[in-house]
């Protein structure tokens, strides 16, 4: 668990949610990160759009890897159950606790470092598995916890502060994710909460992987003027999109990359839906609510079954 569940003070004047708890009580630990770090507004945003969906803190399982990004569950939804995975391994344990508990509301907290490299394989069967969860990425670039080098999702000619361009195509975890199976892709940015609190929402309750690739700027290594993933270079460039369909998608988001603009929005949602327990006709009980009497073979079955092998 990231921390034990304190109950906040109702301030007088506060709004309620349909579950009687206020935004303050979707609150976490003190942000160590940098002071106008981006992860920390996705944090507030995503404490904004489990008190509009009046999520019981309990129901909210919240996971991460390392880096940057993985220290930011601490710091929303004090009373959600939480594991902090090694580097890149968030997913198997998302996939892990999914199946033995479908009845939870999963949100995995990741970077572009720990899902493009050392995640890349375990992310990717995430999405094909269909996990029901909101897989988010906070995307800068950069890894912020070792001063600042290229990420596998760094763009190509961007540049450090000492002007060293990066020389290397960027893994593009959106086209990953339409590609290989994400039922709800979507694109957002980090200094615009407005439009970044209905896309977390929508991610929250989507039955099926939803994806969302934040583009988060590092303040520290990354926020600089030749620097794709600074502010201002992200606000000059975004362009809103709303695709219908795949094959729409992934032309939209060719024809942003050639004129050289970031494609923002929800770019790909399956109308339909589906996740790992529908596909496989899991039982409805959680794993931990099944005796274990019928979970394991009675005494003497191994043998009578072996005696009919032979």
């Amino acid at each position: 668990m990231y921390s034990i569940p304190i109950p906040t003070p109702s301030i007088h004047g506060e709004t309620h949610n349909a579950i009687g708890l206020t935004a303050a009580q979707y609150g976490g630990a003190p942000s160590t990160l940098c002071g106008g770090c981006g992860h920390d507004s996705i944090t507030a945003a995503i404490k904004q759009a489990c008190f509009e969906l009046a999520i019981q803190p309990h129901q909210l399982v919240k996971l991460s890897g390392i880096g940057c990004s993985s220290k930011t569950p601490a710091y929303f939804v004090s009373g959600a159950h939480g594991f902090n995975a090694v580097h890149g391994r968030m997913p198997p344990v998302a996939t892990g606790a999914y199946a033995a508990h479908g009845g939870l509301i999963y949100l995995g907290v990741s970077g572009d470092g720990d899902t493009g490299s050392i995640g890349l394989g375990a992310f990717m069967h995430a999405m094909r598995r269909q996990i029901r969860m909101l897989y988010i990425i906070e995307n800068n670039g950069v890894y912020g916890l070792t001063k600042g080098q290229f990420s596998a999702m760094a763009d190509r000619t961007s540049k450090t502060k000492q002007g060293v361009e990066n020389l290397y195509m960027p893994m593009d975890p959106v086209r990953l994710a339409i590609q290989t199976g994400a039922g709800f892709v979507g694109r957002g940015f980090s200094g615009d909460k407005e439009k970044l609190v209905p896309l977390i929402k929508a991610g929250l309750e989507y039955p099926g992987f939803a994806l969302l690739d934040v583009l988060s700027p590092c303040v520290s290594f990354n926020n600089h003027d030749n620097s794709t993933k600074s502010y201002h270079h992200i606000r000059r460039h975004e362009h809103p999109v709303s695709p219908t369909n795949k094959r729409e998608a992934m032309s939209v988001l060719d024809d942003c990359e050639e004129r050289g603009e970031i494609a923002m929005g929800l770019l790909y949602q399956d109308p339909l839906g589906s996740h790992l327990h529908q596909r496989e006709g899991t039982s409805a009980t959680p794993l931990r609510d099944i005796p274990v009497a019928s979970l394991r073979p009675p005494a003497g079955w191994l043998s009578q079954f072996q005696a009919g092998c032979r």
